[in-house]
């Protein structure tokens, strides 16, 4: 699935980018970042698109 991050910009992410989304985990989603690695990231700071 695809999501779009709407957090504020840090690190491998930037408010407003659609990033790959490898699953769900405890609140989390592991999502394949600019770095081009999946990390667990807080659901809050995205939406599905």
């Amino acid at each position: 699935m695809k999501v779009k991050y709407i957090g504020e910009t840090y690190g491998d992410l930037t408010n407003g980018s659609i990033y790959e989304c490898l699953g769900e985990e405890v609140d989390c989603y592991r999502i394949i970042d600019e770095s081009e690695e999946d990390y667990l990231y807080p659901i809050v700071e995205f939406e599905i698109v």
